[in-house]
């Protein structure tokens, strides 16, 4: 699988203020991915920083295997990570050409995106007219105008009413489904969980949790483990029935379920085979319930 954007070990400190903090997380070729958190998590400062906007601290990222500069890769990305700005006084062709003058980019693919975040009938109306959902459909079609590999969205429904935010999910949707790799902030739960097949679940900065949001939603849930010998445990999940995927990461080993089973009795059976347990959480399957459990003591 080729890889669009890997991240590795990524720090940015604001003075005493830490917004993020040792972050590693990988984006693979055509999927949708979400980084979710509460607001102050670190989200947009993650996205600024793979956008060369944002100084990092320490750590490094790579785009598309390593295999080009930021500044040529950079070219292969569209973003949207501000509010729309376009001039009030022009129509929505006359911007985007505008867009592609400087992009550098041929105008031909104007019509086409502006019909696929459907303002083709509305594209010779000046853009002070639009609503705000317009406007950031419009800031889409722009940010699509040079085909790009990648989409970056930083909270893309923010302040739309309920068609307008029903509206951009479908076109995430469907410009996921014609192969571009997306990847959008949100603090909201309910869009990663219909829009993204992965997340990456920040709080202060640091990474909760990585993967596919179908492996949060286990329906037996998850244990969370630590021991102190972390192999001969990673051993005895592999050849039990009762658990399906088994990750590792940074000592912290993540066992899904695959039927019920309680920590209690869990941690009784490891301690009789001499295996002793330093960390042991069970994390509920409800995407909600794990979210909220997650996050919890994050302030605003």
């Amino acid at each position: 699988m080729e890889h669009i954007l890997t991240v590795n070990n990524l720090t940015k400190k604001f003075g005493y203020l830490t917004a993020v903090k040792d972050l590693s997380f990988t984006i693979e070729k055509g999927n949708v991915y979400g980084i979710l958190g509460p607001n102050g998590s670190g989200k947009s400062t993650t996205l600024g920083i793979v956008l060369n906007v944002v100084n990092k601290t320490q750590g490094d990222f790579s785009w598309f295997d390593g295999d080009v500069s930021t500044h040529n890769a950079l070219k292969k990305v569209g973003a949207i990570i501000e509010r729309p700005n376009f001039y009030p006084y022009m129509t929505a062709i006359q911007n985007l050409k505008l867009v592609c003058k400087i992009k550098e980019v041929p105008s031909d693919k104007i019509e086409e995106k502006l019909e696929l975040v459907g303002l083709l009938e509305r594209k010779d109306s000046k853009f002070r007219t639009y609503s705000l959902g317009m406007k950031q459909r419009l800031a889409i079609a722009s940010a699509l105008l040079n085909d790009p590999e990648i989409l970056i969205l930083d909270e893309p429904t923010n302040g739309l009413d309920p068609q307008g935010i029903h509206q951009i999910r479908e076109i995430i949707k469907k410009i996921a489904s014609q192969g571009t790799t997306i990847l959008l902030a949100s603090h909201l739960l309910d869009e990663v969980e219909k829009v993204c097949s992965h997340v990456v679940i920040l709080r202060k900065g640091e990474k909760l949790y990585s993967g596919r949001v179908s492996d949060m939603m286990a329906t037996h849930g998850f244990f969370e483990l630590k021991a102190t010998k972390n192999d001969a445990l990673i051993d005895h999940l592999k050849g039990n029935v009762s658990f399906g995927e088994i990750k590792s990461e940074n000592g912290l080993i993540t066992a899904f379920l695959k039927e019920d089973i309680s920590a209690e009795d869990f941690n009784k059976s490891l301690f009789e085979k001499g295996i002793v347990l330093s960390h042991l959480v069970k994390r509920k399957e409800s995407l909600e319930e794990q979210f909220l459990e997650l996050t919890k003591n994050q302030s605003n």
